[in-house]
């Protein structure tokens, strides 16, 4: 008798269960087919294989715009084997990265990055533990109001040295190249911030740090066939594997003496009894702290440390001088605007001084040129995530596993967002009250330039830093 009862008590646990199970399985199958009966957002008509690659043409950011005019503000493309979708309104961007921004937390890793930033980097690295503790560590150490102010000095030196170059150049009527002489000075002040070298003509190892740098910047912008179609993966047609590989060896080996060099340095001060304290810090030796420190709350590896230099050289040179030059170029072409930012800065500073980054809360018009450039000629023309999971927006379906672009190049010129877009009008920004100023932190969809949410750029405040008081020495 016991063990009958015994028998039926087991039996009616397996059916209870069972029944768990297929109750389960049921609702997931109801809401699959659900989910299934949320529309994807609109598409033009795609080929076989390549998808929609056919309607792009070299600059993405502007093929983008045209296609949203046709199929609305928020539309799907197939890029090869990987579904994209493009935002191209403040009220999309805010769903997106406000609204949704942990299912949008991913970035995409091409087989490049991949590469070049070890596995191990910052910026394309997934939304958990290591990346949380990195933003930290840069807002609280490497990009912190104390690092940046005890960096005043190198960047107040670079900018000198630049200054003296076009002196220079124009005592004797010779021409410059603006373009790279602007990339040299954002680069030299991320290098010497970095890891106390510059780009001289002399330092060899400072020349070809930058230079591999330059490479590296260059591929990541570029197609390669491999990332998009699945059955290319593993097949190199452009060669593109053969060079990335060829970068990220010179890249190491540079960066491993470097390292090494480092480390023998702070040995023999150590062993000599001489206060590293003493010493302005650059972020190379910040880094070996972390790497040092048996408390660390996560243990970096030598590879984390390349890959965050890589993540820092690369986010923060090319940008700025892109708005630099940018600006230069509007400045020339808008007479009037020249005009009231000369008087601005002759009224606030004068003629007998360069203007310092303490004067820049009193140069409004000149915030707001820097603004205007961001709205119009944005550095980063589209914000790009990855979806970690199915979303609903604006009542399509985002399937987990899709490329998301919001593309702030069309909404700086879409006429419903603002008035005369494509007028370069910096007094646009001006006569705001302090609760409807606009600014650049990613608070307002509008304008971009930093990204927004988490995954908003760290750099911000030293780009913020660099940009103003690179105006007052061109303008005077």
């Amino acid at each position: 008798m016991t063990i009958m009862l015994a028998s039926y008590e087991l039996f009616s646990i397996h059916t209870l269960l069972l029944a768990l199970a297929v109750s389960a399985m049921t609702r997931l199958l109801w809401r699959a087919r659900q989910r299934r009966k949320i529309p994807l957002p609109p598409s033009p008509r795609g080929l076989p294989i390549v998808g929609h690659f056919h309607l792009l043409g070299p600059l993405l950011h502007q093929s983008f715009s045209g296609l949203s005019s046709k199929h609305g503000p928020l539309f799907h493309l197939r890029l090869g084997s990987v579904p994209c979708m493009v935002a191209s309104t403040p009220e999309l961007a805010r769903e997106i990265l406000k609204m949704n921004e942990l299912k949008f937390a991913a970035r995409e890793q091409t087989a490049a990055i991949h590469l070049l930033t070890y596995n191990a980097g910052f910026a394309f690295a997934p939304y958990d533990a290591y990346w949380k503790f990195i933003k930290k560590l840069s807002q609280t150490e490497l990009l912190s109001p104390r690092t940046l102010g005890q960096f005043l000095p190198v960047r107040s030196q670079e900018l000198h040295y630049f200054l003296g170059l076009i002196y220079d150049k124009c005592q004797f009527g010779e021409s410059i190249n603006l373009t790279r002489e602007l990339l040299k000075l954002t680069n030299n002040i991320i290098s010497q911030m970095m890891l106390s070298i510059r780009c001289s003509g002399t330092d060899s190892q400072a020349d070809a740090c930058q230079s591999v740098i330059r490479e590296v910047t260059e591929i990541f912008g570029e197609f390669n066939m491999s990332d998009f179609i699945w059955f290319c993966k593993y097949i190199d047609f452009q060669g593109f594997r053969k060079r990335f590989e060829g970068i990220h060896r010179r890249y190491d080996s540079i960066l491993e003496n470097i390292m090494e060099t480092r480390e023998q340095s702070r040995k023999k001060k150590r062993e000599g009894g001489t206060g590293q304290e003493e010493e302005i810090n650059d972020f190379l030796d910040m880094m070996l702290d972390v790497l040092e420190d048996p408390n660390s709350e996560i243990q970096l590896t030598k590879n984390n440390i390349k890959a965050l230099m890589m993540d820092f050289f690369t986010a923060g040179t090319d940008t700025t001088a892109i708005v630099l030059e940018w600006s230069l170029a509007e400045l020339m072409n808008n007479p009037s605007v020249l005009e009231k930012a000369k008087q601005e800065i002759k009224n606030v500073v004068g003629s007998t001084r360069l203007v310092q980054e303490s004067d820049t809360p009193n140069l409004p018009y000149i915030q707001a040129i820097i603004k205007e450039t961001f709205r119009f000629h944005p550095p980063i023309p589209m914000v790009t995530r990855k979806a970690v999971e199915e979303a609903v927006i604006n009542g399509y379906r985002i399937p987990a596993g899709s490329l998301l672009f919001i593309n702030n190049w069309a909404i700086g010129r879409d006429p419903e967002v603002w008035e005369r877009p494509m007028e370069f009008y910096p007094e646009r920004f001006l006569g705001k009250t302090e609760s409807e100023a606009m600014d650049v932190k990613g608070h307002n969809y509008e304008l971009l330039p930093f990204g927004s949410g988490r995954r908003a750029c760290p750099g911000i405040s030293l780009a913020m830093l660099e940009l103003p008081i690179a105006y007052g020495p061109k303008l005077v």
